[in-house]
């Protein structure tokens, strides 16, 4: 899934799997590259939780 750029444009980014420390750590690093206006790192942030073993691509919430 790529994201739609833009204003209105509804992203929707992978979500942490509660109990793996993986997701955890990927979700905290995400957060602390968004407040810092780090796009890049978001999205490889992004890639590495939806290519994690648990993450078939199902679990998906808007990107604030």
């Amino acid at each position: 899934m790529r994201a739609i750029e833009g204003p209105s444009a509804a992203v929707l980014e992978p979500v942490a799997v509660e109990g793996c420390d993986v997701c955890a750590a990927l979700a905290g690093q995400r957060e602390d590259a968004r407040r810092l206006g780090g796009v890049p790192t978001v999205e490889e942030c992004n890639a590495e939780l939806r290519s994690h073993p648990h993450h078939a691509g199902l679990v998906r919430r808007r990107a604030p």
